[in-house]
Formats: structure tokens, sequence, C-alpha cells
């Protein structure tokens, strides 16, 4: 389906922000912003799991249980992200970039979903990346994932109440318009976040050396 005049402009963006995402997690090259191609290297598994603070969450193997103020780790697999039950703790934990890189693609993937898929995925089917790689890969796999969602979108359905029945939001309650602009708003600002991880990590292990 081709996207309609509604969609077209979310879709770019949406494009547009995935694409700078991948550029800073991978390489070889990333867009800073003012169209020049700028060198970065390939995020690493320290860097991916590395903590700037005492008491961040993050990902972690289930053996070793959940961290500082969290009650246990969500996903599926060998490794689990660290949760809590509403309400959460105040102040917010500083989350690592493994922790907001795996909340991207789960966010992504279980909404396509629940937009044209089964709508019966949970955050307990989600199974959370232990390596940089796997989680990028999973993050392209989440984002395609939505993408195609939203292929199958017309722009009369975007006014469509509960069109999304994502159940860890207000999606069943907001026209799908709403929702596609959330998505999208939280891969910008999430994307930003994680550069701004690699920057600091950049700096402090240069600083190191």
């Amino acid at each position: 389906m081709t996207p309609g005049p509604r969609l077209t402009p979310l879709l770019d963006q949406f494009d547009w922000s995935c694409e700078r995402l991948a550029g800073r997690l991978a390489g070889p090259v990333m867009d800073s912003g003012d169209g020049s191609r700028t060198p970065v290297g390939a995020m690493t598994d320290d860097e991916y799991l590395w903590e700037p603070v005492p008491g961040c969450w993050s990902v972690r193997r289930r053996t070793d249980g959940p961290g500082t103020r969290a009650t246990f780790l969500a996903g599926a697999g060998e490794w689990g992200r660290d949760a809590a039950p509403h309400p959460h703790p105040v102040p917010p934990p500083f989350t690592t970039l493994a922790w907001r890189l795996s909340h991207l693609g789960e966010m992504l993937l279980l909404r396509a979903d629940h937009t044209t898929g089964t709508h019966r995925l949970t955050r307990d089917d989600y199974r959370v990346s232990g390596t940089a790689a796997d989680a990028i890969a999973a993050f392209h796999a989440a984002a395609d994932a939505w993408r195609a969602a939203l292929r199958d979108t017309a722009d009369s359905d975007l006014d469509t109440v509960g069109r999304c029945t994502y159940p860890h939001g207000s999606d069943p309650d907001e026209p799908f318009l709403d929702i596609v602009w959330w998505v999208n708003q939280e891969v910008l600002h999430h994307g930003a976040e994680i550069a701004l991880l690699r920057d600091l990590y950049r700096d402090q292990t240069a600083g190191a050396g």
C-alpha cells in the first residue's frame, strides 16, 4: 500500500530517525546533522553494557538477578532488562545504552504485533539481547516490523481509535495517528540518548588511555 499524504511525513521521519540511529550504533559513518559523514566505530559489548554511574538499570544475565531498585528482569531468554512494577522508583534509575536499546526494540516489535499481527505478544515474549551485535540486529528487525505495519495503514486508519492494542500504553484509547507520532518521538529521544552515551563512553575511555 502506498502511504497517503497524512502518513507520508511521519513515515519519512521514522525512516530518517532509524537511519541516523543505525549509523550511530554500527558505523562506519554517521550523519552528524549537517549532512557530513563522520566516521564512527561499531559499538562493542563493553560499551553496550557500560554503567556510567552506580545503580544503573541495564540488561543482565538472569543468573545475576535484577539490579539496584529493580524487582525483576523483564523479557525472555538468558538475559533480562531491569524492571519494577508501577509506581516506578523515584528518582528514576539511570538507564544504560543496553537498557534503552532493548526498550526501543521491544516497543517497536510489540506495537507492530498489536497493530497488524497476532495482538498477543507481551513483554515476556521479547528476547533481551546480551551482546551489542544481537541488540542492533533486534532493533533493525523490530523497526522493520513496525514499518511493515505502517505500510498496511491507510490515511483513513489514522483516525481509528484502538487500531493498535499495545497493552503497555494508552494505545487502545487513542487514534492511531497519535500512536504513530508517539513512536517517532520515542525513536528520536531514545536515539539521542544513545548517541550521547556513545560520545561519553568514547571520551571517558580515551581519557583513561
